[in-house]
């Protein structure tokens, strides 16, 4: 059976972007993950190692995201394939990263990159 497990809206703080000031103020950031996946039967019977567990998610993007970058696109990319080396179950991860409030000269409340891998070719 297929499922997907989600982490929504996971706010880190962290320190990207291609600025030099960027490096010194940091930003903060919002992250959501979706796993698509391979659930066993045994999912449904309350065994955690056979389903993902989102609080594996929430880690691998938390550590990925104290790796200073000067892209979003690299983070996303760590993030994604972190998932699908570390999560077995795992088919397709898409990741998104917003900026909120990018030193950039517009009003503008974020700013998103969006990656998808999957074991084959998203």
């Amino acid at each position: 059976m297929k499922g997907t497990v989600k982490v929504e809206n996971l706010k880190i703080f962290a320190y990207h972007g291609c600025m030099a000031e960027e490096e010194v103020i940091g930003s903060d950031y919002v992250v959501n993950i979706t796993a698509r996946c391979v659930l066993s039967e045994k999912a449904f019977a309350d065994d955690i190692t056979k389903t993902v567990d989102y609080v594996d998610l929430a880690r691998i993007a938390k550590r990925e995201m104290a790796l200073r970058s000067k892209l979003l696109e690299t983070v996303a990319k760590r993030i994604t394939s972190s998932c699908l080396k570390e999560v077995p179950l795992i088919e397709t991860v898409f990741v998104s990263i917003s900026k909120i409030c990018p030193p950039i000269n517009a009003d503008v409340e974020a700013v998103t990159v969006e990656i998808c891998e999957t074991r084959e070719a998203c």
